[in-house]
């Protein structure tokens, strides 16, 4: 099984059917209301070979990008989160300084740095003109002064995130939780998310399902966006839930 087919477990399941009867909370997704917010894309973390390189991030990039097009289509935002640090990690030195290990430290704050390669989006990646792209510092979107995401959402009257990109259980999972506690609509995705082992990722999906957030696929995000827009017909393979 590939790392992004990899969902919650059917213990986690079982516990939310017996506790709230649904493994769903946000139903019936509204384009006019949902945002599409993708996370930490970039060469840094997706490019082999780099220090702070998440291998499995390549496997998400399609059905990051078949997202991203399905929302444009149904004129839901697309926003692209990067992350970057001065080149010497200075805005965050707790972190820098206690969590990354000597040797690598100047190379993981250089690769981040707002001029560097590492910084960038991978080339795959199919960032359009007509998104959004919006800089964090903190592994949460939402802690203050982290990035203007929150403002973005609100400016536009958007309640309802769907989350995707690397890590699953670092920058997804701590957006996830803060987006819930600033009383958005939290969704995330299962296959277009990503992180360094299976066990992380399904722990992440456990975690988040329970308190956080829907967890679903690309292909049931974009069904349900689809047949709520009215005006836009499904696809034929779309028309059945699986």
């Amino acid at each position: 099984m590939a790392h992004n087919e990899v969902g919650v477990s059917d213990f986690v399941k079982e516990r939310l059917l017996r506790i709230r009867g649904d493994l769903r909370i946000f139903r019936d997704l509204d384009p006019a209301k949902t945002a599409l917010v993708i996370i930490d894309m970039q060469n840094a973390f997706l490019e082999p070979g780099g220090p702070i390189e998440v291998p499995s991030a390549r496997e998400i990039v399609e059905p990051v990008n078949r997202v991203a097009q399905g929302c444009r289509e149904l004129g839901v935002p697309v926003i692209w989160i990067r992350s970057h640090h001065p080149r010497n990690g200075g805005d965050w030195r707790h972190f820098f300084d206690h969590f990354v290990r000597p040797d690598p430290r100047a190379a993981a704050a250089a690769h981040l740095s707002a001029d560097a390669h590492g910084s960038q989006f991978f080339a795959d990646m199919d960032v359009q003109d007509s998104d959004y792209i919006v800089i964090k510092n903190r592994y949460s979107c939402f802690v203050p002064g982290a990035s203007s995401l929150e403002r973005l959402l609100r400016s536009m009257g958007r309640d309802t995130i769907v989350l995707c990109g690397t890590k699953t259980n670092i920058c997804v999972e701590s957006t996830a939780r803060d987006g819930m506690m600033i009383d958005l609509r939290v969704v995330v995705l299962s296959d277009a998310t990503s992180t360094l082992s299976d066990v992380e990722h399904q722990a992440s999906l456990n975690v988040l399902i329970q308190e956080f957030a829907d967890i679903l696929t690309t292909d049931e995000v974009l069904r349900e966006l689809r047949a709520n827009r009215g005006d836009v017909p499904l696809e034929e393979n779309e028309r059945a839930t699986p």
